[in-house]
């Protein structure tokens, strides 16, 4: 059932792919409960089937900074957290109604124990990576803007513009300018 997920990691057996099946665990979980809280330590990788996950921090003026965004189809965990077994500096919360799978670090351990082919998960480890652009500072807002409307167009129809704003590491009215600079050089 879950296969195919575990399919655009790698090449595995069906023998493989029933043993993740069998080793995964479904959860259902209701809008802005927490997943993970600051302080804990991420013990999970996760696979969001149906829904919508931010991950965030608080700052000092009570205002989210949103680390990252993630919808149905990705991945998502706390990267630095898992692999250093350290308490987390973020807070992972279901934006929406969320259904995952979750799949435990020791489960991943016990995986790659029976088959070396589990060693393809690295991708997804990986993955959390592509977050890093966001932070360097050559892009200006309109690139960065455009860069979330060419590959995750969704985070925009899914999330308000303040909480893309905050990923996007701009100002509410820096991310109004580029929205009007990007719909006007269209129309153009």
């Amino acid at each position: 059932m879950y296969g195919d997920i575990l399919r655009a990691t790698g090449t595995y057996r069906d023998s493989e792919i029933e043993l993740f099946e069998k080793e995964i665990r479904l959860r259902e979980v209701g809008k802005n409960e927490l997943l993970l809280r600051k302080g804990e330590i991420a013990r999970t990788v996760c696979y969001l089937l149906e829904g919508a996950v931010r991950q965030y921090d608080i700052l000092p003026e009570s205002e989210h900074n949103v680390i990252d965004l993630h919808l149905a189809g990705e991945w998502f965990f706390n990267r630095e957290s898992l692999i250093s077994q350290r308490p987390s500096e973020l807070f992972t919360e279901a934006y929406t109604d969320c259904r995952f799978i979750e799949i435990s670090l020791e489960t991943i351990h016990y995986l790659t124990g029976q088959s070396l082919a589990f060693l393809q998960l690295n991708k997804v480890l990986e993955s959390a990576f592509q977050r890093m652009h966001f932070f360097d500072q050559s892009m200006t807002p309109m690139e960065k803007y455009r860069h979330l409307l060419d590959n995750r167009p969704k985070l925009i129809q899914t999330f308000p513009l303040k909480i893309i704003a905050s990923y996007l590491k701009i100002t509410p009215e820096t991310l109004s300018r580029a929205r009007n600079a990007i719909a006007n050089s269209v129309i153009s």
